[in-house]
C-alpha cells in the first residue's frame, strides 16, 4: 500500500497585508496616546523669588548718516556722552547695562569703535548693527 500526499503545494503563502494595517494603527494609537500623556509623574514644587527679578537695562546710541549720535532719541554731541550715559545707566545694580548701538551703513567703523569704547568705560556691555 502506498501512502501518498493528495496535495504537495511547496508555494503557501501567508497574506500579511490585513496585519499590516493592523500594526500600523496600533502604532498611531501609541504614537497619539504617548504624546497626551503627562511626562511629569513626580510632582515637584519650583522656589520663588521674594523680590521682583530686575530685566537687563539696555540704552539704545544711534549714529545717522550725518554721523550725528543719538542717545534714545536725543540728538547729543560725541563729548557729552560719557556723561550722558553715565546718568542713563545704573553701574551699581546687580545686572549689567547694555548699550545697543545702531549706525547708518555709510558711518565709519570707528565711530562705532568710539562709542563702544565708553561703554565699556562705564562698565556696559555692547552691541552694535549697521543698518542701511
Amino acid at each position: 500500500m502506498s501512502i501518498r500526499k493528495r496535495f504537495k503545494n511547496d508555494d503557501t503563502e501567508l497574506d500579511t497585508g490585513p496585519l499590516n494595517d493592523i500594526l500600523f494603527i496600533l502604532m498611531f494609537f501609541f504614537l497619539i496616546i504617548s504624546t497626551m500623556a503627562n511626562p511629569n509623574v513626580i510632582k515637584v514644587s519650583n522656589p520663588r523669588a521674594s523680590s521682583e527679578t530686575k530685566a537687563k537695562q539696555s540704552v539704545i546710541v544711534s549714529i545717522d548718516k550725518n554721523r550725528d549720535i543719538y542717545l534714545g532719541q536725543q540728538k547729543i554731541v560725541f563729548d557729552s556722552l560719557e556723561s550722558m550715559l553715565k546718568g542713563r545707566l545704573h553701574i551699581g545694580d546687580s545686572t549689567k547695562p547694555a548699550v545697543v548701538i545702531n549706525a547708518d551703513s555709510v558711518v565709519s567703523w570707528g565711530d562705532i569703535v568710539r562709542v563702544m569704547q565708553v561703554a565699556k568705560k562705564l562698565g556696559a556691555t555692547t552691541s552694535a548693527s549697521v543698518k542701511n
